[in-house]
């Protein structure tokens, strides 16, 4: 992988999370990055063996960069509703919904995702946003009786299993498995008491098992008995950027208007005012706009983000994340990229420089077969 939000000079700020903690204590210490704003475990097994287990098989892996914000007060649902891209009033029990947060000019922000428990509405922000986000969402309660209180994250962490064999490591732990994607629920396991959510994938099965840390070390190794494999932040990057799902701060940016993303899976256009919502409507009701994001299949050289794509020695956008993945059939690249509307409708080849090499990109208009 020649780029992604990762770097090696862990910065001063940046914490380790539980999971790292865990695993550097030991004997065998795990090479650490900083990873959305927190410092995890890079590579865990062979990166040909880690790829497998998220293609194929089942995967275990850090989320401990999570931060949960609870939305409490009698006005949270009225007031969420009006901050963020997605339907929150309607919401079914146990089920959650990704969004974006948008300034008044319709500009991204970031974004979240939001966890509707009985009557609670929880908030999922990267460590990375979570101080940005919860200024801004701070900044607009006013008369409101709203109060957001983030979660200890010195009390309760995150773990990750994804891959095409999740569920069956789930059945093998003895726990039930959320059937809908964007659903979860509440679980007493070995003592523990657990919330499983089934998170959005494209190429396989995400779950997020959420767990007090006195149960962490339990849980990661009920997770390696039951077949996962542990797996870093390295190889964890270069799956999510084949399965096309992009990163605010990497592939989302400040910049860029909610339809731009081709995230439509975040909008709700029947949910009422929200801030932002007048130029998102605007732009669906008299006009398309003039870019978008698209997944790219790349042949040639691993390219760097912001990478110059071109057309018939036009510029007409950038890559904005690749990677490359060793799988059973060789090597294949793919990647992220801001791509004007002109070219998508020539539907040929892009092409790009890289390493004193040229590539071509090829538009991909469906996820890819690993």
């Amino acid at each position: 992988m020649n780029y992604s939000p990762m770097t090696e000079n862990l910065a001063v700020t940046a914490l380790p999370t539980p999971l790292a903690s865990q695993l550097t204590s030991g004997a065998n210490r795990p090479p650490l990055i900083e990873y959305r704003g927190a410092v995890t475990p890079q590579q865990l097994d062979a990166r040909t063996q880690e790829i497998a287990a998220l293609a194929k098989g089942a995967a275990a892996h850090d989320l401990g960069w999570m931060h949960q914000v609870s939305v409490r007060g009698g006005d949270r649902l009225r007031w969420l509703s009006g901050m963020i891209t997605n339907t929150v009033k309607d919401l079914p029990e146990n089920s959650g919904a990704w969004n974006l947060v948008l300034n008044a000019q319709g500009r991204i922000q970031g974004d979240l995702t939001v966890w509707r428990e009985g009557d609670s509405l929880e908030l999922e922000i990267a460590a990375d946003q979570h101080e940005k986000l919860m200024a801004h969402l701070d900044h607009f309660i006013i008369m409101d009786d709203v109060e957001l209180v983030s979660h200890d994250a010195a009390a309760e962490t995150a773990v990750g299993l994804t891959g095409p064999a999740a569920r069956a490591v789930l059945s093998r732990m003895g726990l039930p498995v959320p059937a809908e994607v964007m659903t979860g629920f509440q679980v007493e396991w070995n003592g523990l008491d657990l919330r499983i959510h089934h998170g959005y994938g494209v190429l396989a099965d995400h779950f997020e098992i959420w767990t007090q840390l006195a149960g962490l070390t339990v849980l990661w190794r009920g997770l390696s008995t039951a077949g996962a494999s542990p797996v870093g932040a390295a190889s964890l990057e270069a799956f999510r950027v084949a399965e096309g799902i992009p990163l605010y701060g990497i592939d989302l940016v400040e910049r860029d208007l909610p339809q731009e993303t081709s995230q439509m899976r975040a909008l709700h256009f029947n949910k009422g005012c929200y801030l932002g919502q007048e130029i998102v409507e605007r732009i669906r009701s008299r006009g398309n706009v003039h870019r978008h994001l698209r997944q790219l299949e790349l042949d040639g050289p691993l390219p760097q983000s912001g990478t110059e794509l071109t057309l018939e020695e036009a510029a007409v956008g950038q890559i904005t994340s690749a990677a490359e993945l060793q799988l059973e059939k060789g090597i294949r690249r793919f990647a992220l990229g801001m791509v004007r509307s002109e070219a998508e409708v020539k539907n040929q080849a892009l092409t790009y420089s890289a390493a004193a090499a040229t590539g071509t990109a090829k538009i991909l208009i469906g996820p890819p077969a690993l």
